[in-house]
C-alpha cells in the first residue's frame, strides 16, 4: 500500500503541538518557500495556536487541523496563488513512483483525452536526502466527497474510470491499487471559489462554507492518483506476472494468494469493487450494472474480462431507456431538460 492511501487520522482531533510528521514539513518551510510554495500557518516556524489565551479547545480555528496523512500536505504556489498538494515520496520504498507519474502526468501523454491520471506540476528534491523527492500535484477532491445526485451523473464516473484504465492497460500500465482512495475528480468546475484543504465543506479563506455545483450543470473530470506499487511493463514481458502486493483494498482475492498472478485483472476487480461500493450498495436502479461488475469480481482472475470487454459491455448495456427503470423524480429530470442538460434521473438510497 502507498503512503498517500494510508488510513486518516482523527479528522476533528485539534492539536496545539505539532505531531511528528508535521514537524518534519515545519523544518521544510523556509526552503519549500524559496521553492515556490508556501505552507499553511501551522507549519511554519515559530507557529503558536490562534486560539492561545482564548479559553476555547480550538477545533473550529483553521490552524487546528492536523496533517491527514503524513506523506501529503497543502500549500499555495507563489507565483499565482494556486492550490497545490505536495507529497513526499521514498525512493527507497516506491521506486517507480516518479517516473510513471511523470510519464503519465507530463509531456505528450498528459494532454490525451482518455488520460485520467493526476497532472504533474513539479518535481523537488530536499537538499539534506537524497533518499527523498517531492512530487507537486494538483489540489484534488476525492470523488465520494461530493454526492452523486442523479444515475447519469454516475454513470459519467464509470465511463470515464474505465477510460482512464484503458488508458493505463494500453500503455502497458497496471495500477495496482485503483480503489476509493486513489480516485479523485477535478474541483475546479464543480467549486467556483474552490474550498479549503483542510475541510472541503469550508470556503478557502476559512470564513463560510464553499460552494459547489452539481456535477450535471459543471461536468468534470475523474482522476486517478497514486502510483507508488504500479508498474509499466514492455510487450515482451506480457502476459505480466507479478507476486501479489496488498493494495488498500483487502479483499482481492489473488493478493490474498501466494502464487505470481497477473496485475491487470487486479485492476479490474479494484475498480468494480469501486462501483459496489459506492453505487450498487447503496443506490436503486444499478441493475444494468450489476452482471458486468459479478464478471469483473470474479475470484478466478483469469475469467475476469480485459479492460476492453468492459469497456465494450459497459457501452452496449447502458441506454438512456435504462435510467427511466429506475424510479426518477421527474422534477429534477424536468428541470435538467429544460436547461438544455442530459433528462437524467434522481439517485434514490436503498431501503
Amino acid at each position: 500500500m502507498s503512503s498517500s492511501s494510508l488510513p486518516p487520522l482523527p479528522a476533528e482531533r485539534p492539536a496545539a503541538h505539532l505531531v511528528d510528521a508535521e514537524i518534519w514539513w515545519r523544518d521544510q518551510c523556509e526552503w519549500l518557500k524559496a521553492q515556490g510554495y508556501l505552507l499553511r500557518p501551522r507549519f511554519r516556524p515559530g507557529w503558536k495556536p490562534s486560539w492561545t489565551g482564548l479559553g476555547e479547545f480550538g477545533v473550529s480555528y483553521e490552524d487546528a487541523k492536523i496533517l491527514l496523512r503524513p506523506a501529503v500536505i497543502d500549500a499555495v504556489r507563489v507565483s499565482d496563488g494556486e492550490q497545490v498538494i505536495l507529497k513526499k515520496i521514498k525512493i527507497s520504498e516506491h521506486p517507480f513512483e516518479e517516473d510513471l507519474t511523470r510519464y503519465l502526468g507530463s509531456g505528450p501523454l498528459a494532454s490525451e483525452p482518455h488520460n485520467h491520471c493526476i497532472t504533474l506540476l513539479d518535481v523537488l528534491h530536499p537538499p539534506d536526502d537524497p533518499d527523498l523527492v517531492i512530487l507537486v500535484l494538483p489540489l484534488l477532491l476525492p470523488f465520494y466527497k461530493l454526492a452523486f445526485m442523479t444515475i447519469g451523473e454516475a454513470v459519467d464516473f464509470m465511463q470515464q474510470m474505465f477510460e482512464g484504465i484503458k488508458f493505463l492497460h494500453d500503455h502497458l500500465i497496471a495500477h495496482r491499487d485503483c480503489m476509493s482512495l486513489n480516485i479523485m475528480v477535478d474541483p475546479k468546475p464543480l467549486y467556483p471559489n474552490m474550498f479549503h484543504p483542510a475541510d472541503p465543506e469550508r470556503s478557502r479563506d476559512w470564513k463560510g462554507k464553499a460552494r459547489h455545483h452539481s456535477r450535471t450543470t459543471h461536468p468534470t473530470k475523474y482522476i486517478i492518483i497514486d502510483f507508488g506499487i504500479s508498474r509499466r511493463y514492455r510487450p515482451e514481458d506480457m502476459p505480466a506476472l507479478e507476486p501479489p502486493i496488498m493494495s488498500a483494498d483487502r479483499t482481492v482475492p489473488e493478493n490474498l494468494k501466494d502464487e505470481l498472478c497477473n496485475p491487470f485483472p487486479t485492476d479490474i476487480y479494484l475498480i468494480a469493487n469501486v462501483i459496489r461500493e459506492h453505487f450498487l450498495d447503496v443506490y436503486q436502479g444499478f441493475d444494468f450494472i450489476s452482471p458486468l461488475v459479478a464478471d469483473m469480481m470474479q475470484d478466478d482472475a483469469e475469467k475476469r474480462p480485459t479492460i476492453d470487454v468492459v469497456v465494450a459491455r459497459f457501452d452496449k448495456t447502458w441506454s438512456v431507456a435504462g435510467l427511466f427503470r429506475s424510479g426518477a423524480h421527474l422534477i429534477r429530470t424536468a428541470s435538467y431538460m429544460l436547461k438544455g442538460l442530459d433528462p437524467i434521473p434522481t439517485l434514490k438510497l436503498k431501503a
